[in-house]
């Protein structure tokens, strides 16, 4: 979805357990009630001990609202970024989660598979290039457009490089394209593969046939 003002974010949030605001991370938030998360300033990363300290606030009940706003949560490691994901999981009353980022696909698949994505209309994401070699973004490109039929073939082809990076990068920039292209577009086919696109990436960082996870996960 989109949004066409930084001041709409308080409204939207409230109406959300877990939103990711695609806009400049520095905006300016105006919400009562909001704890703030941002990366450390000599190290530019989000730790996972910063996590912990954070959601430390989310174990008490609470009777209203409490927003919680992370910065460039991109910036987070894979084990800060999970620790975050056991919190969203068990999503608790009264609790709002907004995230602000320019670069959503830096974002672990499982964390923005539970958010809903908004999109800041003059936010120069949209029209950013995805950050790929060609060679990466022509799979990404025929992944999109692969039939039932055509599918055993690409997923033999990339299971015989033996390489599960590379088909992690190649599904990541799947994932990239299909919201962009939405984004841009209006046009809702862009997602119709979104939903298993994020199940075949969570899947392929557990092992197993490279092979197998593209078939089992992608087959129609």
């Amino acid at each position: 979805m989109f949004f066409d003002s930084i001041a709409e974010i308080p409204a939207i949030a409230t109406r959300t357990g877990f939103a990711i605001f695609v806009a400049p991370p520095a905006s300016a938030i105006k919400i009562k009630n909001l704890l703030t998360l941002e990366p450390d300033e000599k190290t530019d990363k989000i730790s996972i001990d910063a996590v912990r300290d954070f959601l430390q606030n989310t174990l008490s009940k609470q009777l209203s609202d409490t927003f919680f706003l992370v910065r460039s949560p991109e910036k987070m490691n894979p084990e800060a970024a999970n620790a975050f994901l056991k919190t969203l999981e068990e999503p608790k009353p009264h609790y709002h989660f907004l995230f602000l980022t320019e670069n959503p696909s830096g974002l672990l698949p499982t964390i923005l598979s539970r958010a809903e994505l908004f999109f800041l209309k003059k936010s120069a994401c949209l029209d950013a290039p995805v950050e790929a070699d060609e060679k990466i973004k022509d799979y990404a490109k025929r992944l999109l457009t692969l039939t039932n039929r055509e599918l055993p073939a690409f997923a033999k082809e990339i299971a015989d490089k033996k390489d599960r990076v590379l088909a992690k990068k190649i599904v990541a920039t799947a994932i990239e394209l299909s919201y962009k292209s939405f984004f841009k577009t209006g046009n809702e086919n862009f997602l119709k593969k979104l939903p298993k696109l994020l199940e075949l990436y969570e899947n392929l960082d557990l092992n197993g046939h490279i092979k197998l996870h593209f078939l089992a996960d992608l087959m129609v």
